[in-house]
């Protein structure tokens, strides 16, 4: 049974009116359900828990939702973080992320990235050969603890979205595991490095089926074990699976559910849950995009070619996936009166668009919703992940203000400031405003 979403949004929707949090000013907000989250949370937990009584770090990846107070509240859920980035490594430590709850992973690592990790003794998993000889030359010479794994790519094939799919034949991410010669070479790098402790891998998120992302975990746990059979001992006491549960964008639904990917882990991969390994896990928009929503108001409606257009300001700065590939990415539409209740009517097949300059931006085409009109407000579902906390800068569009909200049916909806909305004058120091006359000769 679908969990009821629409009362606690609908909820928080008028409530956000009645606060000011969507007003002619700022006409874009985002809101983000913090008893969801929680939840989705305590259900990752629950889901493995219920398999294995081996550690689990479910290290939620900072990239499906950069903000400090999201990255706190997941850690204060028992989760750690996946970081790609010195960027969102230093967000992990203002949330108050612990060392040992940090997993650093990025194809690109510099010298002084790795440094840096070493010295905070948190996790690294190297992309390639090559950076492993960088780290041959730094752990030496460091009295680092941080767990080091090496990132494989089983190359087991892509799902529906192909810029998404991290396991192809051809994918950019870690080693390449079936290409001539390269697994012995694998096997043969662990020997040479009693320090390198764990193999990491990552199939894909969004389009990729769970069964390939099984194939892709056993791929890695039968390497393990032959890592461990050479060596004579369990060198390997790590696997870092991954995330990429992919979310269902048609409906309140959540389906796959954790639960459910780990029975699969269990039946397809038994030695991953015998308490031979500990275990990673790197999930970021299955734990978020359900319980979030981007408002708009609605600015002006009109026809062309016969339909009705809605034009709003939220499109492609807040939705950019949906709105370069929207077959890929399509978004749900609720529409609320300028009170913030549900708007009645009978639907109306209806564009729904942004305010940036191209015609491409629109969250929405031939949409049947109840007639929109100025001053409506558009709610653009299931966007807790990657939508608000990646600003697209568009024609200088501001971000958006960020606003978790609790409150059940018997009582009232309180929002916490997660980000607070920008001011032009933010966008006019970004763009080098300090000093306009850099360029000028003399």
């Amino acid at each position: 049974m679908a969990p009821d979403r629409r009362a606690p949004r609908d909820r928080a929707v008028r409530a956000a009116v009645e606060h000011g949090l969507l007003t002619e000013d700022r006409p874009v907000a985002a809101l983000l359900d913090i008893d969801g989250v929680r939840a989705s949370a305590a259900a990752l937990r629950a889901a493995f828990a219920e398999l294995t009584d081996a550690p689990v770090l479910h290290a939620f990846a900072v990239k499906a939702s950069p903000l400090v107070p999201v990255l706190r509240l997941l850690y204060e859920e028992g989760l750690g973080a996946e970081v790609a980035s010195p960027g969102e490594l230093a967000l992990a430590r203002a949330a108050g992320v612990t060392a040992d709850r940090i997993v650093l992973d990025s194809p690109a690592k510099t010298r002084a990235e790795l440094r840096r990790a070493l010295a905070l003794n948190i996790a690294v998993n190297a992309d390639n050969p090559q950076e492993l000889a960088r780290l041959d030359a730094l752990v030496p010479v460091s009295s680092t603890t941080s767990p080091i794994g090496l990132r494989v790519n089983p190359q087991v094939g892509g799902g529906a979205i192909d810029a998404l799919s991290t396991a192809t034949a051809t994918s950019k991410f870690g080693v390449a595991l079936r290409d001539p010669g390269a697994r012995d070479r694998v096997v043969r790098a662990f020997l040479e490095r009693p320090w390198l402790t764990r193999l990491h891998t990552h199939t894909g998120s969004q389009g990729v089926p769970l069964p390939l992302m099984a194939t892709a975990v056993r791929e890695v746990h039968g390497l393990a074990e032959e890592i461990n059979a050479a060596a004579g001992r369990r060198q390997v006491d790590t696997l870092d699976i991954g995330g990429g549960l992919p979310v269902n964008f048609a409906s309140d639904e959540e389906t796959p559910t954790y639960a459910e990917y780990a029975r699969l882990l269990a039946a397809e991969v038994p030695g991953l849950f015998d308490g031979s390994y500990a275990l990673v896990t790197e999930f970021g928009r299955s734990l978020l995009a359900k319980h979030g929503t981007v408002l708009a108001r609605v600015e002006y409606t009109k026809t062309s070619g016969s339909r009705p257009i809605a034009v709003t300001h939220a499109g492609v700065q807040v939705a950019t996936r949906t709105v370069y590939d929207p077959a890929s990415w399509p978004l749900r539409i609720a529409a609320y009166d300028a009170l913030g209740r549900p708007k009645a009517g009978p639907a109306v097949d209806q564009d729904v668009a942004g305010p940036a300059c191209f015609a491409g931006d629109l969250l929405a085409v031939a949409r049947p919703l109840p007639a929109l009109e100025p001053g409506d407000i558009v709610a653009a579902l299931d966007t807790g992940a990657y939508y608000f906390a990646h600003h697209y800068a568009y024609n200088s569009l501001t971000r958006p203000g960020v606003y978790g909200f609790t409150g059940g049916p018997g009582g009232p909806v309180r929002f916490a400031t997660v980000r607070p909305p920008q001011r032009v004058e933010d966008i006019v120091a970004e763009a080098g405003g300090g000093h306009p006359e850099a360029l000028l000769d003399g």
